[in-house]
């Protein structure tokens, strides 16, 4: 009885292996290599797949989303003889697990050999400033050379990006000197554009404000000229409408006399000759007013104590003009 026990659990365990190997699970996104006798047979996609058990057998199992693969620092050489170290990353997927199986060993070290020699044959056609300013036109062309050449591993590039590009320490030293003269030289100009700018703005509210000045000076000169001259023709429409005789006028020249001396720098005045004529007539209109009629009152002709008139005055001043020193 033991022998036979001991074969039917043989041949449930060889029946459960058969089972195993009968049913492929194959997860969504995924594709897996058939082989029978060691060559191809079919592809399984994702679902539930029946193969036959010992005879088929399962070689890959490739993940068909798009990957991605950062490349390490490779050093290439510019068109002026710069070494720098550039940084890749590949945006890739798989479209034909059969090729990607059969057409390359290693399709990963084949797209990063391929991606090494394309980017040193595209950077050494550039300097290293076209270089540092153009990764979208680097990025195109490294694209279109893997794509092309992926196609027949059932490979698709669908992006590739430079993530560093790192020039040599004394060109970085070299390059922030610039930029920094670069600037300095900007904000030179800017400051000398705004005191520029600020001058002639200056300049601008000078000139305005002059201008307006001027023509408020002149406004106001203008109106002042014109209130004198009113003034001037209205008190002599004023004299001529009253008909004033040379009596009034030598006793209104009499009351701005003492006016004219009131001043501390008025040393000398001078008394107009026609002042003799208008204080005669003066004279004789005051002596028919009572007693200043007389030979005590005011008498323009008189002349020492009694006369008390201009020609006494007169020689008081010439007096004092003989005895102040000269002006220089």
């Amino acid at each position: 009885m033991q022998p036979i026990i001991i074969v039917l659990i043989i041949l449930v365990v060889l029946v459960f292996i058969a089972l195993v190997k009968t049913i492929q699970v194959i997860p969504q996104a995924s594709a897996a290599i058939v082989e029978r006798f060691g060559r191809y047979t079919r592809t399984l996609n994702a679902g539930l797949n029946i193969v036959v058990p010992f005879i088929d057998s399962i070689r890959n199992r490739i993940d068909l989303r798009e990957q991605v693969v950062p490349f390490p620092p490779q050093p290439v050489i510019t068109q002026d003889n710069l070494v720098v170290n550039i940084d890749t990353v590949i945006y890739y997927q798989v479209t034909d697990a059969r090729a990607a199986t059969y057409e390359v060993a290693s399709y990963i070290q084949a797209i990063e050999q391929l991606t090494v020699t394309t980017l040193r044959n595209i950077i050494g056609g550039m300097d290293l400033e076209r270089t540092l300013t153009s990764r979208e036109e680097i990025n195109a062309a490294l694209r279109g050379v893997l794509d092309e050449a992926t196609g027949k591993w059932g490979i698709r590039v669908n992006r590739v990006e430079l993530k560093a590009i790192e020039p040599p320490t004394s060109i970085q030293d070299s390059m922030e000197k610039q930029m920094r003269a670069d600037r300095d030289k900007r904000a030179a100009i800017l400051q000398a554009e705004g005191v520029r700018q600020s001058e002639i703005l200056r300049a601008e509210g000078e000139k305005q404000s002059s201008i307006l000045r001027a023509e408020g000076e002149a406004k106001a000169a203008a109106l002042k000229a014109e209130g004198e001259a009113q003034a001037i023709r209205t008190v002599f429409e004023s004299i001529h409408a009253g008909d004033a005789d040379q009596k009034l006028l030598a006793y209104q020249y009499l009351q701005m006399l003492p006016k004219i001396a009131e001043g501390d720098a008025n040393k000398l005045w001078i008394v107009p000759s026609e002042i003799g004529d208008a204080l005669k007539g003066l004279s004789g209109a005051m002596g028919n007013f009572g007693p200043l009629g007389g030979g005590s009152g005011f008498n323009p002709q008189g002349s020492g104590k009694e006369g008390g008139g201009i020609p006494a005055a007169r020689d008081k001043d010439a007096a004092e003009r003989r005895e102040q020193p000269p002006i220089d």
